[in-house]
């Protein structure tokens, strides 16, 4: 084929985006860190599933550049965390690429590739090689060199998918911590398999979804991917996930068709006493798993949360088929159904009725609640294993009802969904700027400066933006592999002090690692701690915890220890 044609383009972003869809375990697989929030298989998997909705029902004889225009545009909207906004950002250039194109040659193909590498680094303020923003520049690059006229454009695609492979499996070598852990970057394997999707359906073999999809990468891959698998002999141990999902409608908000067949079974092959109990369009699982992100990452494409419980499992296997098992569910799916009809209506058009606004991000019911107390406005549900999309951020937005509206993304990883949400807002009556916190504590320090009355927005925002400078902030987790990081050996199930992307310690007792993490965080001139209870700590523990640091630090630091229900962390500490 020596010219590219719109329907052979939208065969080829189908056949990319479902061959991320049957790859994306193995890309969260690849975190560098061993916390159980791998996500961005799935982060990459939802963004490009959004893209290929705009233009699933797209007329055969459409034109290049209005296919990939709204390729781009259902992209932009469903991009979540830092590798989908980046992958937006690559598909919005190769969209522009197109533009006045009927037809494309080799050499216009390449043009477009370099048009997407230009968007992309673009997007990203202090651009880092050996990521997903290199995989694409050097195969961009290398594809610029090589094609002609009459070059075919499968040679074309073929020669840019095997540079992109060799600049994959360089990232290493540009990237210190990813040959340290031993893996490649993830955001760049996940880009690979779509261009191989791509490949594969510009010969007109186009990848179909995979009903296995969620098995564990085969043994000759296991040395690349650094996920940990559940086996048969830990069955009891992890952590007990239990979680209530309302079913949402196929294709609204990127949702996807339910099928429960296959919905058990990536449960069953990523855990062990599965359990789930269907009624309408509630859903109850209960799973033991080492890695509950996944399972939540995985669960959210069908419907959204109304509960999430996630506990350690330290004995034996705790057997939930009994009798109260039906009991807790009929309560739990009429508190659905009240939820469900006290919903508002979503409003089509902006209206507004005040000048200021407030959005954050939250994961946890007494997060929420802390958040609401400072002014918040809207919620935007997510965190470190559930990234919210752009889309979540500009209905959020709306709903403020506000002239100028503040984000607290919370999240370093959400900060580019949030701020390309702004962007979304631009030449609208509303006017969105994203106050870039990266953590829980910061943005509850942050939002204590908001002030709903003030006339004067940009003193608002940069008071804001000021008071994250004054926060240290740290987490307890637990490891979901062994691997030697940073000069401290990891093991899996022990847990980790983390300051920031640092690991401090990682031992066996959750308490000595929060305290380990304090050791590091305060110094001298420390003057307030705020500690963030998770859901895995139960009262008990927070008052023992209260009175060591009653002990440690006596009234010359002010303390405070409050439940804040996040999954996954059992403790988020911010030192002021």
């Amino acid at each position: 084929m020596k010219r590219l044609d719109a329907k052979t383009l939208k065969r080829m972003l189908i056949s990319g985006a479902n061959n991320l869809y049957n790859h994306y375990p193995e890309i969260d697989q690849l975190n560098v860190f061993p916390v159980p929030d791998g996500d961005t298989g799935m982060n990459m998997n939802l963004t490009v599933t959004s893209g290929v909705k705009e233009i699933q029902n797209a007329p055969e004889d459409d034109d290049l550049f209005r296919l990939g225009t709204g390729s781009s545009r259902g992209l932009l909207m469903g991009a979540r965390g830092n590798s989908g906004v980046i992958t937006s950002q690559i598909f919005k250039g190769f969209s522009l690429g197109l533009k006045d194109k009927k037809l494309l040659n080799a050499v216009d193909f390449a043009n477009a590739w370099l048009s997407a590498k230009e968007v992309a680094y673009k997007a990203v303020m202090k651009p880092v090689e050996g990521t997903i923003l290199t995989v694409v520049r050097e195969a961009s690059a290398a594809l610029s060199e090589k094609a002609t006229a009459t070059m075919s454009i499968e040679d074309a695609m073929e020669y840019f998918v095997e540079q992109a492979r060799i600049s994959l499996e360089n990232t290493p070598n540009l990237l210190p911590v990813l040959k340290e852990v031993g893996v490649v970057d993830s955001g760049g394997a996940g880009l690979v398999r779509i261009f191989e999707g791509m490949l594969l359906g510009l010969r007109g073999k186009v990848v179909e979804r995979n009903q296995d999809v969620g098995q564990a990468p085969s043994e000759a891959n296991e040395s690349l991917y650094a996920g940990a698998k559940l086996s048969e002999d830990e069955e009891g141990y992890g952590y007990c996930t239990q979680f209530i999902l309302r079913l949402g409608k196929p294709g609204e908000d990127g949702k996807k068709p339910f099928v429960e067949k296959n919905f058990k079974g990536f449960l069953a092959k990523h855990g062990k006493s599965l359990v789930t109990v269907r009624d309408e369009d509630i859903i109850k699982v209960h799973v033991h798993t080492l890695t509950p992100g996944n399972m939540l990452n995985y669960a959210q494409q069908f419907g959204e949360f109304l509960t999430i419980t996630i506990e350690n499992m330290s004995e034996e296997h705790h057997n939930i088929e009994n009798g109260n098992v039906a009991t807790d569910m009929a309560s739990n799916i009429e508190r659905g159904r009240q939820e469900k009809k006290a919903e508002p209506e979503e409003e089509e058009a902006i209206s507004i009725e005040k000048e200021m606004g407030l959005v954050a991000v939250s994961c946890g019911e007494g997060l929420d609640n802390m958040f609401k107390g400072l002014g918040v406005d809207v919620i935007v549900g997510g965190g470190q294993t559930m990234n919210p999309s752009t889309e979540d951020f500009v209905r959020a937005i709306k709903k403020t009802h506000a002239r100028q509206v503040l984000l607290l993304p919370n999240n370093s990883n959400i900060v580019m969904a949030a701020s390309q949400a702004c962007d979304v807002m631009e030449g609208t009556e509303v006017s969105a700027r994203v106050v870039p916190s990266k953590t829980i504590p910061q943005g509850l320090v942050s939002a204590m400066c908001f002030n709903p009355e003030s006339e004067d927005a940009d003193a608002t925002f940069e008071e804001m933006k000021s008071a994250l400078k004054t926060v240290r902030s740290g987490s307890v987790t637990y490891a979901v592999r062994d691997t030697d990081i940073d000069g401290v050996h990891v093991t899996k199930d022990y847990y980790m002090a983390m300051r920031d992307k640092s690991i401090v310690s990682c031992v066996k007792d959750r308490e000595q690692a929060f305290f380990d993490l304090l050791e590091d965080l305060v110094d001298e001139d420390s003057y307030m701690i705020t500690v963030l209870v998770g859901q895995d700590v139960d009262a008990d523990t927070m008052t023992a915890i209260k009175a060591k640091m009653k002990e440690k630090y006596g009234d010359d630091i002010e303390f405070t220890v409050e439940q804040g229900g996040q999954p996954v962390y059992s403790y988020l500490i911010g030192v002021e």
